[in-house]
């Protein structure tokens, strides 16, 4: 039901004076407050998108990741109707379900923008390293100055019948006689209510990603078992970490600070007539080895072909593994490659060890960056 919220000033002697709510639609305003300071919601949530776009036409507010990697939708009711605003909330649900990791980290690296890429935002906000799967689970909250009966039936048989993640949050604006602004939030249903009821009353729960174990027992009974444990073995110690889906074991790589798969084998779509089936983002596979793209289709198999996993997908290429000498060859080219980017590395700290910077470069990276363009005999 709608909550009557006052607010009272303590005066000298004890005397409360009550600060009157005022009349203002800051639906016009929150929207700036919340950007600036999401904590006024929950200290548990980084902002990593504004007006984000989705593939069905719809634009949401603000976009945010909490610390477990969850992401959650908050949607401003503004003039919409209760119907209108649950309904939208729900269509922008629909299309974050199944963003990707990759897809996620391009939204927040974007709206970031120069000041620094999600890793490390998120290390920052949360004490932690980003989880290596993200959005396995989503969230959706109604912002509003106040909420009518109608919207809250919604959300509580939603809420408590399915145990959908979703609430609604109203604002309530003060100010005193000396212009004095105050906010007060209340939520429609606890916080933790509406997590315990997502535990143990959604029917539509996320299941987990697959364990490194699941997934070679699916390659093998495709038929692939040893060009996958060939691969797997070959690959974990040339990439930074490695990780798992509800199809595909992931190989990820830091690139340019951020944390991005770069490489992934997807033993469910492989078979033993055409082989084991990988995907690669080969310009970022490229960018990690500090080699030509070129260089990169040069030792995999020759029957990739370019396609896009979803709209606006870095460049990705996909193939199989027939054989495993394709393997041998992909993986000796990897490694020559890793092992040559790390000679350069190494030539480049012993030049800053040994000799003193030109005063023409004008920093330590910048003369990193140029040392590294030498050639390695």
């Amino acid at each position: 039901m709608p909550q009557d919220v006052k607010i009272w000033e303590i005066q000298s002697n004890n005397i409360l004076r009550e600060i009157k709510k005022s009349k203002l639609e800051m639906e016009e305003r929150i929207e700036n407050l919340l950007e600036k300071d999401i904590s006024i919601i929950s200290s548990d949530l980084l902002v990593i998108g504004r007006q984000v776009e989705t593939d069905f036409g719809g634009v949401i507010d603000l976009l945010c990741l909490d610390h477990n990697g969850d992401v959650v939708i908050i949607e401003l009711k503004r003039d919409k109707t209760p119907r209108e605003v649950t309904a939208q909330v729900l269509d922008y649900a629909s299309w974050v379900k199944d963003l990707s990791n990759e897809k996620i980290t391009e939204i927040a690296n974007k709206y970031l923008g120069e000041k620094e890429p999600l890793e490390i935002a998120f290390k920052e906000k949360f004490g932690e390293v980003l989880p290596e799967i993200i959005n396995e689970h989503h969230k959706m909250l109604i912002v509003a100055s106040e909420v009518d009966s109608s919207t809250e039936r919604i959300i509580e048989y939603l809420s408590n019948t399915y145990g959908v993640g979703i609430n609604a949050v109203t604002f309530h604006y003060f100010q005193n006689d000396e212009g004095k602004e105050f906010l007060a939030r209340v939520f429609l249903i606890e916080p933790q209510q509406v997590e315990y009821r997502t535990q143990t009353k959604s029917t539509s729960k996320r299941k987990p990603p697959l364990t490194y174990e699941e997934l070679e027992e699916i390659a093998e009974s495709n038929g692939v078992g040893e060009l996958y444990k060939k691969l797997v073995g070959g690959l974990t110690p040339l990439f930074d970490q490695k990780g798992t889906t509800r199809s595909t074991i992931a190989f990820i790589g830091i690139v340019e600070g951020s944390r991005l798969t770069i490489f992934s084998i997807i033993p469910g779509d492989s078979n033993s007539q055409q082989g084991l089936r990988f995907q690669v983002y080969i310009d970022r596979l490229a960018k990690y080895l500090n080699i030509q793209t070129n260089e990169v289709m040069q030792i995999l198999p020759p029957d990739c072909k370019e396609y896009e996993p979803w709209k606006g997908a870095p460049r990705t290429l996909a193939g199989y593994f027939k054989e495993k000498e394709e393997v041998d060859i992909f993986i000796k080219g990897l490694d020559r490659f890793k092992r040559k980017l790390d000679q350069q590395r190494l030539t480049a700290e012993m030049w800053l060890r040994y000799f003193a910077p030109s005063p023409k470069f004008a920093s330590r990276s910048s003369y990193v960056s140029r040392t590294l363009s030498f050639s390695v005999i």
